[in-house]
């Protein structure tokens, strides 16, 4: 595991299928729905990232199948995108939990989620221009 953090589009697509295998299509639309329409994923972006993680073995193949002459697979978390993943949700939090307490927010009255949401604040992007 690499102790660098994610990319953004990284930790996002790690994230959409972290719950249940999905096919391209589906990632793109959860990764706008995680990152509260700041990320819309181009194809080719998209697909090129998909291509990449396969090759680090962060993510695999769950299902491959023909659909009107075009081959539609779906992915899901392999072992070590799943570790890769639970490490970098740890790091996110421990950073907003400091970040929550250096600002007098309360730290411990936060929830993970509205660390996790906050972490992607400032912005919407576009990922593949």
């Amino acid at each position: 595991m690499n102790d660098q953090a994610l990319r953004e589009p990284t930790l996002l697509i790690l994230t959409a299928i972290a719950d249940a295998p999905r096919h391209g299509y589906a990632i793109a639309q959860e990764v706008e729905k995680i990152s509260e329409g700041r990320t819309k994923m181009r194809t080719g972006t998209l697909y090129g990232a998909l291509e990449r993680l396969l090759e680090q073995e962060l993510i695999a193949v769950h299902e491959e199948e023909v659909v009107d002459g075009r081959r539609r697979r779906s992915y899901a978390l392999a072992p070590r995108g799943r570790e890769t993943l639970a490490a970098e949700a740890a790091r996110l939090a421990r950073t907003a939990q400091e970040a929550t307490r250096r600002l007098g927010l309360g730290g411990a009255a936060a929830s993970p989620g509205a660390s996790f949401s906050a972490s992607f604040s400032g912005g919407g992007a576009v990922v593949g221009s």
